[in-house]
């Protein structure tokens, strides 16, 4: 079991007919807990019946909320979100929000310090008051995980620049490492270049890319490893590649083989982007159940 941070935004994902509860790190936290860690989540919910119900959640996934702060002043967060006839999504982000006013406390010092791993994204950083309280915790973490997470306007090649190169380890889709390369001068279409180049260009050793329906790749310890997806009947891809990391990472962390981590961690995905919403729940069985039925997985 490991001690793992996830900072940044919780709030409702608000579709047509439904709303469920979300926010990348939320959703990668429930998934790690879900897998064996104790997890703490910092972030910020308004003081109202959307933020009660997340505190709620948050309990009976015995996620730790001791820095689960809450704001008199804005609403919790959420999201407008649309599904295209393939289920990919699109998001219409609420500003401002709760979440966007996480403070630097003692407590959240505490935790990120004795953290083993501490899981940021780029989205909380597009308010002051949270993107700096996320630059002071990123000078006391161990060990740092960047999960990429573009969503226009809310991102600058500057800031994304300085949060890669505080990590350890970071986690792109395939359409955004490609930008980021690009803005930073940088034009190649093959994925295993933009991968060296941003390894190079922010010391960061450990890197992966999603690729969606087609699996991902891991560049770990100087290796490549490929995964090229299972397929499956896509209901809604909201939460997807975050249950991917979250499984990616236990595993490293544990010190699995790389090859098994991403396997397992496709295969998570996949079981997610099947599934209504982003943290349907999924028993190991469930998932060695679903890799051992597919007829080919994976290398390349």
């Amino acid at each position: 079991m490991k001690n793992i941070v996830c900072f940044g935004e919780v709030l409702w994902d608000v579709f047509p007919t439904h709303k469920k509860i979300g926010g990348a790190p939320l959703n990668v936290a429930l998934r790690l807990q879900s897998l064996g860690n104790q997890v703490y989540i910092i972030s910020k919910i308004g003081d109202d019946a959307n933020g009660r119900k997340i505190v709620f959640h948050v309990i009976e996934n015995h996620l730790n909320t001791e820095n689960l702060q809450i704001d008199n002043t804005f609403k919790t967060g959420d999201v407008q979100v649309t599904l295209n006839d393939k289920g990919s999504a699109s998001y219409v982000i609420e500003f401002p929000r709760a979440w966007d006013y996480i403070e630097l406390t003692e407590a959240t010092k505490t935790a990120t310090k004795n953290a083993d791993a501490f899981i940021f994204g780029s989205l909380v950083t597009r308010n002051s008051t949270s993107k700096n309280t996320l630059y002071a915790l990123l000078k006391l973490a161990k060990y740092k995980i960047f999960d990429v997470n573009l969503r226009a306007p809310f991102y600058t090649t500057e800031v994304l620049n300085h949060l890669m190169l505080q990590a350890d380890f970071i986690k792109f889709n395939d359409d955004e490492i490609m930008e980021i390369s690009r803005n930073n001068n940088f034009n190649s279409e093959i994925l295993e270049e933009n991968i060296k180049f941003i390894t190079e260009h922010t010391n960061t050793k450990s890197i992966c890319v999603t690729k969606g329906s087609q699996g991902a790749i891991l560049y770990y310890n100087n290796t490549f490893y490929y995964n090229s997806g299972y397929a499956i009947q896509v209901v809604d891809t909201v939460g997807a590649g975050d249950s991917f990391l979250a499984t990616l990472i236990n595993k490293l962390l544990n010190q699995d083989n790389p090859q098994e981590a991403i396997d397992f961690a496709c295969a998570v995905g996949a079981l997610v982007a099947g599934s209504e919403g982003a943290n349907p729940v999924i028993s190991k069985e469930d998932i060695l159940k679903f890799i051992n039925s597919k007829d080919i997985f994976c290398d390349e």
